[in-house]
């Protein structure tokens, strides 16, 4: 009964968070309603005692990371950088190859260390123009947007800032550069699969006589006569991130003096250091070269910090909560159940991290349930911390889009279509592909001791 307990609060945070109820308020309610009715320990014991302690210790871990990243994003898109990249790209590629044009932007936006929710806003404008010129069905836009946001750049390729791949960085003792030929593999089938998959059926829909169709897609907030950064411009904070955070984590975090200073203390580097430093050096880039296109810095800087709180905050109260089921007595038999399936360790943690990320519907909030409640059991099987990295991520990157995924809610409206229209070929291109990719990247390293 304490299972079934579990696994109907499991099913009530994922169908209430896809009615659209607050994670904030709805995880610490039903974490105090699995401790009330397992009667393993008091409920208001959970909430102060176990779901308090274990938010905050990861607002305290990631918060730096989470506002660096949503500032820098703010930026970039607020000086129109981004939209200049995007298009010098499209532009490039033509509307030949519009799908891989709109993919390819999108990848580099987010792999330069742009939020995936301001690569969302802006590349609909761009991409919606691309396809109309094409051809190219609508409903296929949201797909190509999220191929290349919401998969390769954000869990496999390595070296990539966004903050999901430095989350195993504080318990594995990695960098976010852990395991880069598994990354680039897996990166690979899903940049070639995914496009191939959507052009595919942007062929069958042409052939059949479909065409854009007739979409309200609104005024363009980003026209093309509002002030933006020329292209080399445009892209030097990205190459500031690239190159400060490959130097500090290749060079200087790994020097004996500067690991000696920090065993001396007591403590480690930081996986998350570089990044954090990367991004603030590109912001104060920014600040100084785009202030002819901000001209409300101050305000958008403002806005960047606020609109890292709730991201940060949802997936700490999914910590919070998933401290509280790990707590429970009747967890044991559930990782006992898993433990005893006759399969390699590192495919129990491909299906621990990607069901848990399924449930929530987020992959940082499934990686932090994981990492939070799983961590040292994974690093105990003496798999390659560096391996377990990429698993944790290329898993939890798969379940993570089910139909209540926030991120996929927020991109159908800016997109203006519905789940019905566009959600079988985003399951295709962020589920069914990137989990064929997480698997095929574990058989890799088990025949082979790829890392």
């Amino acid at each position: 009964m304490d299972v079934a307990v579990i696994l109907l609060t499991l099913v009530g945070l994922m169908y209430f968070a896809y009615r659209g109820v607050s994670v904030l308020v709805l995880a610490p309610i039903l974490a105090m309603s699995a401790a009330l009715l397992t009667s393993d320990f008091p409920f208001l014991y959970a909430l102060s005692n176990v779901f308090m302690p274990a938010a905050a210790n990861y607002i305290k871990l990631y918060f730096p990371i989470f506002i660096a990243g949503a500032i820098f994003g703010k930026l970039m898109g607020a000086s129109g950088a981004a939209r200049t990249i995007s298009r010098s790209i499209i532009q490039y590629l033509g509307t030949k190859h519009a799908i891989l044009s709109v993919v390819l932007a999108t990848a580099l936006l987010t792999y330069g260390g742009v939020s995936l929710f301001v690569v969302v806003f802006a590349m609909y404008p761009i991409g919606a123009a691309t396809f109309r010129a094409a051809g190219i069905p609508k409903r296929l836009l949201p797909a190509a947007i999220t191929l290349g946001a919401f998969t390769f750049t954000m869990t496999a390729l390595p070296g990539t800032p966004q903050y999901l791949n430095t989350m195993p960085t504080i318990p594995f003792g990695t960098t976010i550069y852990a395991a880069p030929a598994l990354g680039l593999l897996a990166g690979t089938m899903m940049l070639v699969l995914g496009v191939l998959w959507i052009k595919f059926r942007a062929n069958k829909a042409i052939l059949a006589g479909e065409g854009y169709g007739e979409h309200e897609d609104g005024k363009d907030e980003t026209a093309e006569n509002t002030a933006a950064p020329g292209l080399m411009l445009s892209l030097l904070p990205i190459l500031l991130v690239f190159v400060i955070n490959f130097v500090l984590t290749n060079i200087y975090f790994k020097s004996p003096e500067i690991i000696a200073a920090y065993e001396a203390l007591e403590t480690r580097v930081n996986g998350t250091w570089p990044v954090i430093l990367a991004l603030l050096v590109a912001i104060a880039f920014m600040l100084v070269a785009y202030r002819r296109y901000l001209f409300e810095a101050n305000k958008h800087v403002f806005d960047g910090s606020v609109g890292s709180l709730l991201p940060i905050f949802n997936t700490a109260s999914e910590v919070g909560y998933g401290a509280v089921i790990t707590a429970l007595t009747a967890f044991v038999a559930i990782k006992a159940g898993i433990a005893a399936i006759d399969i390699p360790d590192l495919f129990k943690v491909a299906i621990t991290s990607t069901s848990l990320a399924g449930i929530i519907g987020s992959s940082s909030g499934g990686t932090g349930m994981v990492l939070a409640m799983l961590g040292n059991d994974f690093l105990s099987t003496g798999i390659n911390p560096e391996v377990l990295h990429r698993v944790v991520l290329l898993a939890a990157g798969g379940l993570d889009t089910l139909p209540h995924c926030g991120a996929v809610i927020t991109l159908l409206a800016v997109c203006r279509l519905t789940h019905r229209q566009s959600y079988g070929d985003i399951a295709v291109v962020t589920m069914a592909i990137p989990l064929m990719s997480a698997f095929t990247v574990i058989v890799v390293h088990l025949t082979t001791g790829l890392v």
